[in-house]
């Protein structure tokens, strides 16, 4: 089975965590407790009071006759799950596969991750150098499969690295624990005399499962690699997804736009070749502080183009924060849409929304302004001139209907029409004048009725006659009255202004 992969063990998770808000119970014994059954029990215990002889499921009222001065702390429910779940999104800067091992490590798929740090065992140094760093005690190892790594990092000894096909070697000399089995199924091979992993190799595969299950045989099996055993990370990866780990910390603006320019190359290279192109894109930058950093952009159309995206990206690179440095890039490509190539012309060049450089244009526009700013209408098949039109979802989306020519339309349209009073001399007349937000305009001009009906499967109002008039000041506006002429009681808007 091809991979390489590492298994973290914090032993002292719990207690690491709380020293970690009260520093001098690094000094101390320390211990966890919970109430069961009536009375306190240990739940963790610090390496100052196991020295003490202090160990987990010990009852509290013992462990202080043992040691009266001893730190206690309520344990808190769940802790384990929700620190571990943090780490393990903490250590996506060493892999994109990052797992969480309950109740007390990680596992990581590091395959091919290790050359980017100069070989397996600076790699696994550096993740547990920084896991210190941190405040936690932490063992780690590294081997083919996640069942021989998880026994190296809690029985083994050094080396931790095991050399790729060697892990049937590493185990046979550690005890049947390392196997990931029950409490009581390794108590019953320690009776039989079974103490290390060799000794259980050589008996027959039947009597083994006959004598203590089929977990036995599968966490050997999957310790040798015989057997596949998945992860569930705790981030899903990303199908087009590109890191870059630094050896050093970057903190300046030329370093992360080198970072950037480096990633969109390899990401935009695979996009071109599987004829895709990216919709919504993310550069995120992992911090030595924990923190992470991002910034996003999107096009109008599938794009793979380098030094578009890296336009759109450098106008917003000055608000990502470095803070103490950046060791991490990682460039996500969230959404993907196949990508067509346009049809080019021996002479002339492709004009309207065909053409790549409007898509590129509307992109940087809104990448400074914000994607509601850009808007593309669509005729809809509707009379009412409010609802004639709708918002077209893409620059490429197609209209099921023409826009109507043969009328004249304002071009400003106002999305609810506003009501004005009017003078008219009679009926079907257009208006003398009218007020408008408290402006009178006197009408020297002036063209229609146009009427307009709705649907039939539409009845909301009653039908409109439209006006086009022109003010004294040279200004020309759509109003319309709202049914039939109605004496003292007939409704007048405002609905659009000509240029």
């Amino acid at each position: 089975m091809a991979g390489r992969f590492v298994s973290i063990w914090f032993p002292y998770l719990l207690t690491d965590w709380f020293a970690l808000r009260e520093s001098y119970l690094h000094a101390v014994p320390f211990v966890l407790r919970t109430s069961a059954h009536g009375r306190m029990v240990i739940t963790a215990a610090n390496a100052a009071a196991e020295e003490k002889g202090i160990t987990r499921a010990m009852v509290l009222a013992d462990a202080r006759a043992v040691f009266p001065t001893l730190e206690v702390r309520d344990a808190i429910p769940d802790l384990e799950a929700r620190l571990l779940n943090r780490l393990a999104e903490w250590c996506i800067r060493f892999t994109p596969v990052t797992s969480v091992d309950l109740p007390d490590g990680l596992v990581f798929d590091v395959s091919g991750c290790a050359h980017l740090w100069g070989g397996d065992q600076p790699y696994l140094d550096a993740i547990v150098l920084r896991l210190r760093k941190r405040g936690y005690h932490v063992r780690a190892a590294m081997a083919d499969t996640i069942g021989a790594a998880w026994a190296m990092a809690r029985f083994g000894v050094e080396p931790f690295v095991i050399a790729p096909r060697d892990q049937l070697n590493a185990l046979l000399s550690l005890p049947p624990e390392a196997l990931r089995l029950e409490p009581d199924t390794t108590d019953r091979l320690h009776k039989l005399g079974l103490l290390c992993i060799r000794q259980i190799i050589q008996l027959p595969k039947a009597s083994l499962r006959r004598r203590f299950g089929e977990l036995v045989l599968l966490r050997l099996y999957q310790a040798l690699g015989q057997v596949e055993e998945a992860l569930t990370p705790v981030v899903p990866l990303e199908p087009y997804q590109e890191r870059l780990p630094c050896l050093e910390p970057i903190v300046t603006a030329t370093g992360i736009a080198l970072a950037l320019e480096r990633l969109l190359d390899v990401l935009c290279g695979r996009l071109r070749e599987e004829q895709k192109g990216l919709r919504t894109a993310v550069f995120k930058g992992y911090r030595i502080d924990g923190k992470v950093v991002a910034v996003s952009v999107g096009t109008s159309r599938p794009s793979h183009h380098v030094k578009h995206l890296f336009r759109l990206f450098e106008e917003r690179l000055p608000t990502l924060e470095p803070g103490e440095g950046i060791d991490l890039f990682v460039l996500e490509a969230a959404s993907v849409d196949d990508h067509v190539p346009v049809q080019e012309k021996l002479w002339g060049g492709m004009g309207g929304l065909g053409d790549m450089r409007l898509s590129e244009l509307l992109d940087r526009l809104a990448n400074r302004t914000g994607t509601a700013s850009i808007r593309r209408y669509l005729p809809d098949e509707h009379y009412w001139p409010e609802r004639s039109y709708r918002q077209a979802l893409s620059l490429q989306e197609n209209a099921a209907t023409l826009w109507r020519t043969d009328v004249l339309r304002p071009l400003q349209l106002l999305a609810v029409p506003e009501r004005i009073e009017v003078s008219a001399t009679l009926p079907d007349y257009p208006p003398m004048l009218f007020r408008y937000k408290g402006a009178i305009h006197k009408i020297v001009r002036a063209d229609g009725p146009e009427r307009i009906e709705q649907e039939w499967w539409i009845q909301e109002g009653e039908h409109r006659d439209y006006y086009r008039v022109e003010d004294e000041g040279g200004s020309r506006y759509w109003v319309f009255r709202s049914g039939h002429y109605q004496e003292k009681t007939e409704q007048w808007f405002i609905h659009g202004f000509f240029a």
